[in-house]
């Protein structure tokens, strides 16, 4: 799998993250085992700590694990900060510590009220002449791809569509629903809402991209969203995203309060 290809893999799994557990200060920890095609090939965990004035901070670690070290060693850091606002996690900075065997990359991203006002990668890569520029309208009021997942507990989870950028890619998750189905882990069982997921690609890659046009054209990505007992919050607890190798699914094994 190409670094980009990998790097969209860690961009879906950043979207999973720790919720909220009230307006006051608190930590929510979050672990989750990734698989592809049954077998684990990443772990990943979560720190959220929301404080009393309604700014938060989730940070992430996400590693490669069973077969994929066999291949190459793959390891993440990732973080978002922001404010609570309209009860929307609303993100100030993005950033995304990526690296794939001896190579490293970094992506920012800084917003204001929504909007992308600038968006930086380190080092900065090649682009093929089919590469399609991400535009200034693209970066009008999109989400971050962790604090973006987290919806409040009256909101229509699974019919509205989620414009991302995860650093390097715009996208848009258009959500449907599914039905429900029964989830329980560590800190959690219940019911969880089953949304379908259309991945749209907008902008901030190469056309023609294998990987990309297989997600796009398939119908067999899902995102299910589980209610924190401790707020009304939902926020991701497993996700299916087909790939020409196999199933990925990313699911949550720890989904509880730390403090």
């Amino acid at each position: 799998m190409a670094h980009s290809g990998r790097r969209i893999f860690i961009s879906a799994i950043t979207a999973l993250l720790a919720i909220p557990a009230s307006a006051a200060e608190i930590q929510h920890r979050t672990e989750y085992r990734v698989a592809l095609a049954g077998l684990p090939i990443a772990r990943a965990a979560f720190l959220t700590q929301i404080e009393d004035d309604h700014s938060y901070k989730i940070a992430g670690d996400i590693n490669s694990a069973g077969l994929a070290d066999l291949v190459t060693t793959i390891s993440a850091k990732t973080s978002v900060t922001g404010v609570v606002r309209n009860d929307r996690l609303q993100a100030l900075k993005y950033s995304l510590y990526y690296k794939s065997g001896k190579k490293a990359r970094v992506y920012e991203v800084s917003y204001r009220n929504g909007d992308i006002i600038s968006a930086t990668t380190t080092p900065p890569p090649k682009r093929p002449k089919n590469w399609i520029d991400v535009t200034p309208r693209d970066m009008r009021s999109v989400l971050d791809p962790i604090s973006g997942l987290v919806f409040t507990g009256d909101t229509n989870v699974c019919s509205q569509t989620l414009p991302i950028f995860d650093g390097e890619t715009r996208m848009d998750l258009v959500l449907s629903p599914k039905g429900d189905e029964d989830f329980s882990t560590d800190g959690f069982k219940g019911k969880a809402v089953v949304c379908s997921v259309r991945f749209v690609p907008r902008s901030g890659y190469k056309k023609g991209r294998k990987d990309i046009d297989y997600l796009s054209k398939s119908n067999r990505m899902e995102i299910w969203f589980a209610k924190s007992d401790a707020a009304n919050v939902y926020a991701p607890v497993y996700v299916r995203i087909p790939t020409e190798y196999g199933m990925v699914t990313i699911t949550a094994v720890k989904y509880g309060s730390v403090g």
